[in-house]
């Protein structure tokens, strides 16, 4: 299946627009009150998307990079073959500065990097070989999360045991928009709800603060594919949870996941974890193995990004009049007093130990009897 029909195959929304030489995001800053592309020319162009957050999620910030500079590989003018790749290498390296945490976008320059090396090798077309590459990741990504939501949609058809329907949880975005396709946590959750005999009934999901990519985002997402869902503040999920016994797991993603199964995901995942263990819920992580980082023992060694403090003292968005005066007008309002110190870490470590099961497209890996910790080294 080609990059273009697999995504057009795999959900409504299209976060990554791609069709040789041409290359589109959706601008999620502008996200859930106007869906707008933003045209991706060039590497640099690719690098402003990802660190301004106008694209975000592991595996789209990876795709994004690879693609930006296939767009602007296929406009340039090369005399050998050997400046071909000393160009693509170069910019390759300078797209790795984008953003620290995520290891999808290593694990992609790795492999691109190996595959114009091999054209190199032989005498073949770089600039060729490495936009074949870069769609190839595409193509990849969409069958990955599909088969990443099917397998965890069986594993918690046939873990719950409950008889009836269900309710989960969910943090941060995880769908279509955080990936090429259908999406890793939220597909899992796009997955139980489209079977013929669904058990899904409902889903709740928190708005991740400070950025509120689950009341922009996720909101998005389940709104556009009509999957009944309730907006919760995420200091309320420990009381929704001793509420309502029905909401049998909490589902998240994973930005990189150490050798020993702690995961490093969006700030709030990890007090997630806690209460779930506490009220006797499962919490699944799902992502692609390009998310496992196996040179990584442990969480301990995850570099995690932090953010402007800026985020957190200030709340930003568009007002009332200007939506509905149909020109969207971003404003930010001051929250904390001028002079508030603020720590803003993107992401947080979960330990293996509160992980009930990893969700990968090549299975449901859960740690052995008796086991806090996970050999995914032996696993994958």
């Amino acid at each position: 299946m080609s990059a273009q029909s697999a995504q057009t195959a795999s959900a409504k929304l299209l976060a990554i627009k791609w069709q040789r030489p041409h290359l589109s995001i959706l601008n999620q800053l502008l996200l859930p009150h106007a869906s707008e592309y933003v045209d991706i020319k060039t590497s640099a162009d690719g690098h402003h998307a990802i660190v301004s957050m106008q694209t975000r999620g592991a595996p789209a910030i990876a795709i994004v990079a690879a693609l930006s500079l296939a767009a602007e590989v296929s406009q340039q003018q090369f005399n050998t073959a050997q400046q071909t790749y000393n160009f693509i290498t170069g910019k390759l390296d300078y797209l790795a500065t984008s953003r620290p945490t995520a290891v999808n976008l290593f694990d992609a320059i790795t492999k691109l990097k190996r595959a114009i090396k091999i054209s190199l090798d032989s005498q073949d077309d770089v600039a060729v070989a490495y936009i074949d590459a870069a769609e190839a990741m595409l193509a990849a990504d969409v069958a990955d999360n599909q088969s990443i939501g099917r397998n965890g949609a069986r594993f918690i058809e046939e873990s719950s045991g409950v008889v009836g329907k269900i309710k989960v949880l969910t943090h941060c975005n995880t769908g279509a928009l955080a990936t090429a396709g259908h999406g890793t946590a939220l597909g899992i959750i796009r997955s139980l709800y489209q079977k013929p005999e669904s058990i899904l009934e409902h889903v709740y999901f928190g708005e991740t603060r400070p950025y509120n990519q689950g009341a922009r985002l996720t909101a998005y997402e389940l709104l556009c594919e009509e999957i009944p869902s309730t907006l919760v503040c995420d200091s309320a999920v420990s009381a929704l949870l001793r509420t309502d016994p029905t909401i049998v797991a909490i589902i998240v993603g994973a930005d990189r996941v150490a050798a020993n199964g702690d995961t490093a995901n969006k700030i709030g995942t990890y007090q997630l974890a806690i209460t779930a263990k506490f009220h006797g819920r499962a919490f699944i992580v799902a992502a692609p193995t390009t998310s496992i980082d196996l040179a990584v023992t442990s969480g301990k060694d995850i570099v995690i990004e932090e953010r402007d403090p800026s985020e957190i003292t200030a709340a930003s968005g568009f007002v009332q009049t200007s939506l509905e005066a149909g020109k969207l007008v971003r404003e930010t309002l001051c929250v904390a007093p001028k002079g508030t110190a603020a720590w803003n870490p993107s992401f947080d470590v979960t330990p293996a130990e509160l992980i009930t099961a990893i969700v990968t497209e090549k299975g449901v890996f859960v740690k052995d009897q008796g086991a806090a910790e996970y050999d995914l080294a032996a696993s994958i």
